[in-house]
């Protein structure tokens, strides 16, 4: 497997609906805020499965160690989300 592999391909659809209303820079960011943390939940948990294979083959530490980057991926959504909610109630 190479280093890039994993459960989930990178391809990202975006809808651009063409219309007299243009988005603000600040739902932009929602919505881009929004993207990063469900790539970022995809990640932990393929992470997560990770860990519990390198658990199962006996790699104990190396099981910590991705169980530990996927605990940074969810404490880097925890940021986004507050930057989201600091968007959602600037209105």
């Amino acid at each position: 497997m190479s280093h890039h592999d994993h459960d989930h391909d990178h391809k990202h659809d975006h809808d651009h609906h063409h219309s007299s209303i243009e988005m603000t820079f600040e739902e932009k960011i929602v919505k881009l805020l929004e993207h990063w943390i469900k790539h970022n939940d995809d990640h932990a948990v393929t992470y997560r499965g990770w860990a519990d294979q390198a658990k199962l083959n006996h790699l104990d530490a190396v099981a910590v160690i991705i169980q530990e980057a996927a605990e940074m991926n969810l404490a880097v959504n925890e940021k986004f989300e507050q930057a989201k909610l600091l968007l959602q109630n600037k209105g």
